[in-house]
């Protein structure tokens, strides 16, 4: 024991190392129980034997009391979390916001407009050299200034608008990264795990436990810690997250008393004390190591040398551990989201039930890349026909040479017509879609929280849209799990209220207390109202608080019979499991002899009854034919009334006789003594009824899966609504349901189940197994159109299976084990069958805002598209430039994804069948509605654009040159086909073909505030710049100046005042010149005989002129020439400008 602790002081390799002077305060060192945890089942007996004696001395040495447990001293709490560490795995560092950035950056459609919009930038600042540009075409009409001045803003804003979607998306997955880890976080708050303190069991939450703590574990617990075994009941461990070996392993204190972090206890119960916690434990060295190595791989450009040294430590570690541990080590699993990479197995085990798409991801995914595929179509095609265009023109038609000089200005053209095609491209691909659907589930999934569904998996949200069918539970979800024994069958008498204490005779009585109160788990214990005048707290199983309910009616305490014989006293135990339906005790009598008491359902128990109590508490002869009668006059009416029934019963094994072999149960619990058949009640919740008839209407099938006997079961369908008198439906005990679906070698036949399951409305007496092969065959039976889509309610661990194969898996929050929660999707925090039909309606409104979102989407795609792809075909130029598109497609879509998505779900949507997996996502009232729109649109548009100038009497923004600016026409177009997109949204909120789009709109303030909103801001973007000066027309870049009429006769332009100050001299001398040309063109225009319109149409623009203004130096001479009529200027350089 000294070289043990002089050793452990060398250790450093967790952070909660401590001094040994701190070790020596409870005589066992944290590496010390380390290393005893990493042994395994006689190893680790030997080791304990070896070092320690025994468990208790364990216990001695950690300061800790067996029975009492901790004193529960902040202090001495304390001490022990800094000695040995906190019940807590350091999580998974989320992805920082730039991580985010960056994978939003890596989307394909973004890339390309990344590259189109840099080149498209790169070359307005290029200037082409000088020459006789006039030979390139009419490509540089308008100033050069001008352009110099904003033919970047169409780059820009492009990358602009790149930003602003990275941004939006960036900041969406880290808002539902967020949200996750707030909805793990809650999960893990909400995980309780019952220990011993200050002789108090007390319900204390997982990251508050510490070394030394006594923790009791039961039938369906995960561990949260490890710890060594001090007392068992049949205890058996299911440890495949650790060792990946699927055979439960029995756990008892002379073979395996090692119980391990993350592993799941399927059967018995029993008291542990925890010798390590958080990162100490068997699941958190392995995390600590997995991390160890994901950080070392982050460092691998920094400290190459380093790095190499510390993963091969890590990597030797890892194989260390997994020759101890086995092959996959699982974190526990309620917190696997956090916790770390995990292994490859893990992945696979959690996905592989999950091996289908949800319908809508299927549906949208198939959409998707349909878009994809005809946007890229039409993009290449604009292209392919902008270039041929432009080519024939210019090469063909107007035979021009290919100069070198004219390169740079075609590459322009192209540029601007591969801009085009991407902007088709970006139109074409609905960019909103992916963030409408994590807006609409993100938004169900904070709202379903209100209504008591924990969603554990996104897309289950929406697949419970789909619903066909729900197998739910009868206890605690359609009943209120609030359980009270109401009848009784004792002493040959059947009592339809319970009997006063005087009417049973004294022995039977006694056999009565001392069989409930040893016989129920020591866990199940009623406590006093938390209010005065509230009923009673049952903590624990509901049917064993009932029984002891039963006891404090007859004026007995169970406490008194507990306090006399502890949990630790009991001889053997056979836990309650779904195979037995029963649960026995052995008690060792102070003579030698052993009395065993039994209590279980009413017909197996009876059946295993040679004797009955009789009316003076002596036992009798009990006959088969005794037992058809009581099962005719006792349990069948009880049963009729949607009572539970439960035998008890009892057998002693005489001190004379050898011991019995305790492993042969069968041998054992047989040949017993009646006492007593209880009826225990268990309302029905008010509210079901109605729930279940609103599933009904909306076309889910609710059928029945219980292990109560079957006229207990189809009492309860009749209350509930699953049963209507008069239907053609069939219930089925556990034992038929089998022999019907099994052919004659016991193989299970999918014809046989389909003959049964699309009228099986309850299924009594029913093994998890059964629930597990009714909800497979559902699935994956063919005889109905669509395949159906069934949900599953579950509590125990054993319902795991069936809740993993489930499309949706519904765990109870209060009642179900931590196995059933997490083979879970969604866990209902109150138990409640309502709460499924409030996420029913949930997943219905996912469905249908999404539906909402693709009917405006679309209808905004296919106008852009073919108004894009026309225009840029007949007029060689997209009436919606690039940016503009991008304002629309990206900015406004992401609002009318955040507008639509948030619409909340109301009652009519359970007034229709669900959509099932083949329906298109697509209908045909919405298909009709976007062509509709569509039609409607495209009309305005081209009118507009076509005849536009016309009908308001202004300039065609048609046929623009490059770089020309912004015209009111192409405004007038752009502005229009916005307005029309936005009371479109309004149109959309509705997709069943309802007349009344209004209704309800005020409900949504997001979509009234983002309507305005967006109004607001196209108003403003479109103002001219001349009247703001401070704003960029959205799209369009600077305007020019806008020049006054009196102006125009002067032929003066109105420029900039700082422009008019420095360089007044060379303005009033350009103005003289271009009179005295003016003048002299008039000349001679009468000596030639030509018109004076002709003169005149030779006379410069006044965009020319300013082109000369921006150009000219100071004049060194000026030549006037009859002949020529022209004017030259010349320039130092000798260079002239015709």
């Amino acid at each position: 024991m000294g070289d043990m602790a002089n050793n452990s002081v060398a250790y450093s390799g967790v952070k909660n190392s401590v001094k040994e002077s701190n070790h020596g305060d409870f005589g066992i060192s944290l590496e010390e129980l380390r290393a005893l945890m990493e042994l395994r089942s006689t190893d680790a007996v030997h080791k304990i034997q070896e070092c320690y004696g025994d468990v208790y001395a364990i216990c001695t040495r950690l300061k800790t009391s067996p029975n009492e447990g901790l004193s529960g001293n902040p202090a001495d709490i304390e001490r022990r979390e800094a000695v040995f560490g906190k019940n807590f795995i350091p999580p998974k560092k989320p992805k920082t916001f730039l991580q985010l950035v960056w994978e939003a950056l890596q989307d394909v459609t973004l890339i390309i407009l990344e590259i189109a919009a840099i080149i498209s930038l790169g070359l307005s600042f290029y200037q082409p050299p000088g020459g006789n540009e006039a030979v390139c075409g009419a490509v540089t009409v308008g100033e050069e200034e001008e352009e110099g001045e904003t033919g970047w803003i169409e780059g820009a804003a492009i990358l602009l608008s790149v930003v602003c979607v990275v941004l939006v998306t960036a900041f969406n997955d880290w808002s539902k990264e967020k949200q996750f880890r707030g909805l793990q976080s809650r999960i893990e708050q909400e995980q309780k795990f019952t220990v011993i303190r200050g002789g108090q069991v007390i319900q204390i939450p997982v990251a508050d436990i510490i070394v030394g703590d006594i923790a009791q574990v039961k039938y369906g617990d995960l561990l949260p810690a490890d710890g060594v075994l001090i007392q068992g009941n049949d205890l058996k461990i299911d440890e495949s997250s650790l060792t990946g070996e699927s055979d439960q392993v029995k756990k008892t204190l002379d073979k395996d008393p090692m119980m391990l972090s993350g592993t799941h206890v399927m059967e018995g119960s029993g008291r542990m004390v925890v010798t390590a916690v958080g990162v100490n434990s068997q699941t958190g060295i392995i995390f600590t190591l997995l991390g160890a190595g994901g950080d070392d791989e982050e460092k691998e450009k920094e400290k190459k040398d380093k790095k190499s040294k510390k993963q091969d430590g890590a990597v030797e570690n890892r194989n260390k551990a997994k020759a101890q541990d086995g092959a996959a080590m699982e974190m526990q699993p309620l917190k696997s989201e956090d916790g770390g990479d995990g292994d490859e197995k893990d992945k696979k085990r959690a996905n592989m039930p999950k091996k289908e798409k949800s319908v809508l991801q299927g549906k949208l995914t198939k959409l998707a890349v349909q878009i994809g595929k005809a946007g890229l179509l039409m993009s290449a095609i604009t292209v392919i026909i902008l270039i041929l265009y432009f080519v024939i023109d210019t090469f063909w038609v107007q035979k021009r040479p290919w100069l070198a000089e004219c390169t740079p200005i075609y590459i322009q053209y192209f540029v601007k017509f591969f801009i085009i095609g991407v902007t088709v491209l970006v139109v074409a691909v609905p960019e909103g879609l992916p963030l409408a659907v994590t807006i609409s589930l993100a938004y169900s999934v904070k709202k379903m929280m209100k209504d008591n569904n924990l969603v554990r998996h996104l897309d289950a949200c929406e697949t419970m849209g789909n619903a066909t069918a729900i197998c739910s539970d009868k206890t605690g979800t359609l009943t209120m799990n609030r359980m009270t024994v109401v009848q009784a069958f004792v002493s040959e008498k059947h009592y339809k209220k319970i009997p006063e204490p005087d009417a049973i005779p004294e022995k039977t009585l006694a056999h009565l207390v001392t069989g409930i109160s040893v016989n129920c788990a020591y866990t199940s214990k009623i406590l006093p109202p938390e209010k005065e005048g509230g009923l009673p707290r049952h903590v624990g199983n509901k049917t064993e608080c009932a029984l002891l309910g039963l006891l404090l009616d007859l004026k007995r305490d169970y406490q008194d019979v507990r306090n006399e014989i502890p949990e630790e006293a009991l001889y053997k135990v056979y836990t309650f499991n779904s195979v037995r339906k029963s649960m026995s005790t052995v008690l060792k009598n102070s003579d030698g002899s052993f009395r065993i008491f039994s209590k279980g359902a009413s017909e197996i128990v009876l059946k295993k009854c040679f004797k009955i109590l009789s009316a003076n508490g002596e036992p009798k002869a009990f006959r088969p034919r005794d037992r058809d009668d009581i099962i005719k006059t006792v349990i069948e009416p009880m049963a009729s009334e949607g009572l539970r029934t439960i035998c008890l019963a009892f057998r002693d094994f005489p001190a004379g006789e050898p011991e019995p072999e305790w492993d042969n149960e069968n041998d054992i619990v047989t040949g017993l003594t009646c006492i007593a058949v209880v009826g225990i009640e268990d309302p029905v919740r008010p509210e079901v009824p109605d729930a279940i008839k609103k599933c009904q209407r909306a076309g889910i099938t609710v059928r029945m899966v219980t292990g109560d006997n079957i006229n207990t079961a189809r009492a309860i369908a009749s209350k509930c609504g699953i049963l209507n008198p008069g239907e053609d439906f069939i219930c089925l005990e556990g034992k038929d349901f089998n022999r019907r679906i099994r052919n004659e070698k016991g193989e299970i036949e999918q014809e046989r189940i389909d003959k049964i399951w699309p009228k099986l409305r309850v299924l009594a007496r029913s093994s998890p197994t059964d629930k597990h092969t009714l909800v497979k065959g559902i699935i994956d039976s063919t005889v109905t159109e669509q395949r159906q889509v069934v949900a599953v309610t579950g509590d125990g661990t054993n319902d795991g299976p069936a809740l993993k194969k489930a499309d949706v898996g519904f765990a109870m929050g209060i009642a179900g084990t931590d196995v059933a929660k997490e083979a879970s999707d969604i866990i209902l925090t109150d138990d409640n069958f309502t709460s499924i039909v409030k996420a029913v309606m949930w997943g219905r409104n996912v469905y249908d805002s999404i539906s909402k979102f693709l009917q405006f989407q679309l209808t905004v795609n296919v106008v852009a598209v073919i108004v894009a792809f026309t225009g840029a075909c007949i007029t060689q130029d997209s009436p919606l430039k690039a940016v503009q598109m991008l304002w629309v497609n990206l900015i406004m879509d992401t609002l009318a994804s955040l507008a639509l998505a948030t619409e909340p779900p109301t009652e009519s949507l359970l007034l229709r069948k669900p959509y099932g997996r083949n329906k298109p996502l697509i209908s045909r009232t919405m298909m009709k509605n976007i062509l509709g729109h569509a039609v409607y649109q495209l009309v305005v548009v081209f009118t507009l654009l076509f005849a536009g100038e016309k009908i308001f009497d202004i300039d065609s923004g048609r046929n623009a040159p490059l770089h020309a600016p912004p015209s009111e026409h192409y405004t007038i177009v752009f502005n229009t086909f916005v307005m029309m997109q936005l009371f479109n949204e309004i149109n959309a909120r509705k997709i069943h073909g309802e007349r009344n789009v209004f209704e309800g709109i005020f409900n949504n303030a997001i979509f009234c505030i983002i309507v305005l909103g967006t109004f607001i801001v196209q108003l403003i973007s479109t103002i001219p710049t001349s009247r703001l000066k401070f704003l960029k027309e959205a799209g369009h870049g600077t305007q020019k100046e806008e020049i006054p009429e009196e102006e125009f006769s002067e032929d003066v332009e109105e420029i900039d005042h700082a422009e008019r100050e420095l360089r007044r001299g060379q303005i009033l001398w350009f103005r003289g010149l271009n009179r005295i040309q003016t003048q002299m063109d008039v000349v001679n225009a009468f000596q030639s005989g030509s018109t004076i319109q002709g003169a005149l149409r030779r006379q410069p623009s006044i965009a020319s002129q300013h082109h000369d203004v921006t150009n000219i130096s100071t004049p060194t001479h000026v030549v006037f020439s009859s002949t020529t009529a022209s004017t030259t200027v010349g320039y130092p350089s000798g260079e002239c400008i015709s």
